[in-house]
């Protein structure tokens, strides 16, 4: 086996940068794109790219070439092409970089060749998190106008800025202006999908999508970055979690099918042993007896763990008749949960700014419904699906016990850098949510790094050659040495945030902890987490590439990045009594 297959569980070697520096700018050139440029050794935005998605927000790999390179002493030059297919249209893009003392300008100049389907076209720009949320920022629109404003502080639901011309904000001792040319831009609050980032993009979402670039049609667009001396604004620090949190109990995911392999071989579970099992039901599957009764060969096969349900409902008529229906086939088949998370099958799909809202019931009525169809049970909402979902349809609270959403690493890039970079956004979205139920019981997962289902899409994007792509239903790196160290990363994000069930895995499937050849590295480590249910959170970070927690007597820790640190090697990872001797 390879030293890439067993950190990433594929051949495919990781993207590896060049990186460049010109006066006070620095930056990787990535595929294409510029990613961490720092002024005057300040990170000041986080990636700029040209993008290209697909009907379902997929995004078009494209294939480059006539890369050229010029550098003087005070500038550099860059220039490629990038071919972008879609069937048998093409969209060939010319892009531009010029980097001087004063300024760094990426352009791009695009044709198509064939009707093009697309979602979006064009430059998308992340600004960083870290001393950039809550921070001031001049907001310049299309008419020339402008209006002093913030980066949200807490996670908006929608669009903070609209019909963006420049956005300039304090970037250490300097202030940054970013300028935009060739279309309208809007930005979102990316922190709510996992990312680290505030991202500013072109075409708004209220205009129809997918749209169609006529066969012959040309695109032009720039984003230009300047900048001029400014006194030091300080940023404020955003605050991490609970003082006096402890660990939560850890839940693996089953569905129907996994139910009945369980209950044939129970031992499976002891790979980890995690205190509580996510039961997985979908009313869309149908014959809905026998998806309990699975639940409940699993439960009598497994008595130490405790079962929780969530109920994924249709909603087609009144929830109360549905949910009285679902209540007597659970109760006939013998299983019985100890919490019910009931969720419409309808939010399973995002609604995204200006689309309609699909039918359902309303959700007082649903959890109303709910409370008397199981009221002798732990009953929760939220969604199955991400913090977006959530944070955009709010259940009502006066019949929910607790209230969980998942999350998902690779909704907008699948790189390494990136996947692990969302591990800082995490204290964004909880104490987003936080905002919203207060100090309700708060659950979080399924949380893996493949999609489990496509809130934003048709569905998730299938991976025969075991890549790094966005939204995939199964990523290779959950096999790996690098899934292992993502899930203690992920704790360690966790750690302080006072949740009383995490859902890192499942017990079978692409995102399991058992696959056919045996077990997988992500294994070890949640048998080792699993022991720090219950545990107090004496500390929990994650910076600089690097995760660590202490919690109770363990000691967490977890390299994030492909090179050496701190004596451990790439992705190693350790959980060890404190003061022992650390091993991976």
């Amino acid at each position: 086996m390879s030293d890439a297959v067993t950190l990433f569980g594929t051949d495919q070697p990781p993207v590896e940068g060049q990186h460049y520096g010109v006066g006070p700018w620095s930056f990787t050139l990535e595929d294409g794109a510029l990613r961490h440029i720092a002024l005057q050794g300040h990170e000041a935005i986080r990636n700029i790219a040209f993008l290209v998605r697909d009907r379902d927000w997929g995004t078009f790999v494209p294939a480059l070439h006539n890369l050229q390179i010029t550098q003087t002493d005070t500038a550099l030059g860059i220039t490629y092409d990038a071919v972008f297919s879609n069937n048998d249209a093409k969209l060939a893009v010319r892009v531009s970089i010029d980097v001087g003392p004063e300024s760094l300008v990426m352009s791009a100049t695009g044709d198509a060749l064939g009707s093009f389907e697309t979602n979006r076209a064009g430059f998308t720009v992340l600004h960083p998190i870290a001393d950039v949320a809550g921070q001031p920022v001049r907001v310049k629109h299309s008419d020339g106008s402008s209006e002093d404003s913030s980066f949200p502080d807490l996670i908006d639901p929608w669009r903070p800025f609209m019909d963006i011309a420049a956005l300039t904000n304090q970037v250490g001792s300097a202030k940054l202006c970013c300028a935009f040319h060739g279309d309208i831009f809007e930005m979102e609050d990316q922190r709510q999908w996992g990312d680290a980032s505030f991202k500013t993009y072109n075409r708004p979402l209220d205009l129809a999508w997918p749209y169609t670039i006529a066969d012959g049609a040309r695109l032009s667009q720039s984003v230009a970055l300047t900048w001029v001396p400014s006194a030091t604004s300080p940023a404020s620090p955003v605050e991490t979690g609970e003082a006096n949190a402890t660990f939560p109990e850890m839940a693996l995911v089953i569905g129907a099918q996994d139910a009945l392999r369980l209950a044939d071989k129970p031992s499976d579970i002891a790979v980890v042993n995690p205190q509580r099992l996510l039961c997985h039901f979908d009313a869309e599957l149908g014959d809905t007896t026998a998806q309990f009764e699975a639940f409940a060969a699993a439960q009598h096969a497994c008595p130490d763990q405790v079962f929780d349900l969530e109920l994924i409902c249709l909603f087609n008529a009144d929830p109360a008749t549905e949910l009285t229906m679902l209540a007597a086939q659970m109760r006939d088949a013998g299983f019985a949960p100890d919490s019910v998370l009931v969720c419409p099958s309808v939010d399973r799909q995002s609604t995204p700014p200006g689309s309609e809202w699909p039918d359902c019931p309303p959700l007082a009525d649903v959890h109303t419904a709910a409370s008397h169809a199981f009221p002798d049970v732990t009953r929760g909402g939220g969604m199955v699906s991400f913090f977006p979902e959530l944070n955009r349809k709010r259940p009502p609270l006066e019949h929910l016990d607790f209230i969980s959403h998942g999350l998902c690493p690779i909704v907008h890039s699948a790189d390494d850098v990136s996947v692990m970079e969302t591990l800082e956004s995490i204290p964004h979205i909880t104490r987003s949510a936080r905002a919203i139920f207060g100090d309700m019981e708060y659950r979080i997962g399924p949380a893996t790094i493949a999609m489990r289902q496509n809130p934003y899409g048709t569905r998730t994007i299938p991976n025969p050659d075991n890549e790094r792509i966005c939204m995939a239903h199964y990523d290779p790196r959950h096999r790996g040495i690098f899934g292992a160290a993502y899930a203690v990363g992920l704790a360690c994000a966790l750690a302080p945030v006072g949740l009383s069930v995490w859902t890192p895995a499942a017990v079978y499937g692409p995102r399991g902890v058992i696959g056919d050849d045996g077990q997988w590295p992500i294994s070890s480590a949640l048998n080792g987490l699993a022991k720090c249910a219950g545990q107090k959170v004496q500390s929990a970070q994650v910076a600089h590439g690097c995760a660590e927690a202490r919690i109770g007597n363990l000691d967490l820790k977890a390299n994030l990045t492909a090179k050496a640190q701190q004596s451990f090697a790439p992705y190693a990872w350790s959980i060890t009594a404190a003061n022992a001797p650390e091993t991976t």
